[in-house]
């Protein structure tokens, strides 16, 4: 495990959620190996979805480069030590939204 303190580097997500985010990075550097950023990225991200709802992703690693888009409030990058980690919420479940929308606007139309 590693020993340092979270440091969050940018982030819009609320506190809670941002404190959230890095209790469970700790518990992922708990419970598996710092080599394996695989398991440590999916821990956080099933957690995520299990609290937050679908659509979380998680990336985790020493050096990596990212290019995002992400729903608004959903997004932190962190690191601890030297492990960083980027979780944010992408747009699968506001196009489900999107289309739920669309369908729930067609059928009503039919209905006049």
């Amino acid at each position: 495990m590693l020993e340092g303190k979270a440091v969050v580097r940018e982030s819009d997500m609320p506190k809670m959620m941002q404190s959230h985010a890095m209790e469970l990075a700790y518990q992922a550097l708990d419970l598996h190996e710092v080599s394996d950023c695989q398991s440590i990225a999916q821990y956080l991200k099933q957690n995520f979805d299990e609290t937050y709802g679908p659509a979380w992703q998680c990336v985790v690693g020493v050096d990596f480069g990212s290019c995002i888009t992400h729903l608004c409030g959903s997004f932190i990058f962190f690191h601890v030590e030297m492990m960083e980690f980027l979780v944010f919420k992408d747009w699968k479940d506001m196009d489900e939204r999107k289309e739920e929308a669309i369908y729930r606007s067609a059928a009503e139309r039919r209905r006049k």
